[in-house]
């Protein structure tokens, strides 16, 4: 266990909490990381990118000029990939790039994103996200007394705290995420990473 400072509403410490080395304070590992982050982009392409080949575009369905004589190249239809519109030869087609990764290395992955976020010291622990109306600009005075509001800033809150989600969403360069979201690439696209020691403390049960 390591201790880690707890800030609150204006930016300044008000405690510590323990911080599990097991999950907080591993050494990284990066090629685990970059896999998973490759995986889960992969996972979000739609995959709908799509061509038409030579069946599919209309016309050619008739032998542009006869087969010898003409000193010219055979051809068997103007919609051949060749021809100006032509079909398109080799083009991509719909599928899915999803991609398959062992469960234990996206655990590995996220442990090792957390303790870079904590070697680093760009993760910032406050004692409570409590909105009792969701308020944009309480949200982004919460950032400014922090000191990070220049950055680009991931907020990880409670899945039931809608207040808190509503009130960080529409501030620029600012991504919320309820505990159930968080993915080894939504923790390390920031340069902080805010949070509260309950929800620590729930990255602790699930990553252990």
């Amino acid at each position: 266990m390591s201790k880690y400072a707890i800030k609150n509403a204006e930016g300044a410490q008000v405690t510590e909490t323990e911080l599990a080395d097991g999950v907080f304070g591993i050494e990284p590992n990066i090629p685990c990381i970059h896999q998973v982050v490759t995986c889960q982009d992969a996972c979000l392409r739609q995959g709908t990118h799509s061509v038409k080949n030579r069946h599919e575009v209309s016309g050619g369905g008739v032998k542009p000029y006869r087969q010898k004589g003409t000193g010219r190249a055979r051809q068997g239809s103007i919609r051949a990939g060749q021809w100006t519109g032509g079909g398109v030869i080799f083009g991509p087609t719909p599928r899915s790039h999803a991609k398959r990764i062992n469960n234990k290395m996206v655990k590995l992955a996220m442990r090792s994103v957390l303790s870079g976020k904590v070697a680093d010291q760009e993760l910032v622990l406050v004692d409570a996200l409590s909105f009792e109306t969701p308020s944009t600009k309480q949200a982004k005075a919460l950032l400014a007394a922090l000191g990070i509001a220049e950055k680009r800033v991931t907020v990880v809150v409670p899945d039931d705290d809608i207040n808190t989600y509503l009130s960080f969403r529409n501030l620029e360069k600012v991504n919320v995420i309820g505990v159930s979201e968080a993915t080894t690439r939504s923790l390390i696209d920031n340069g902080a990473l805010v949070m509260t020691a309950d929800v620590a403390k729930q990255f602790e049960e699930v990553l252990a």
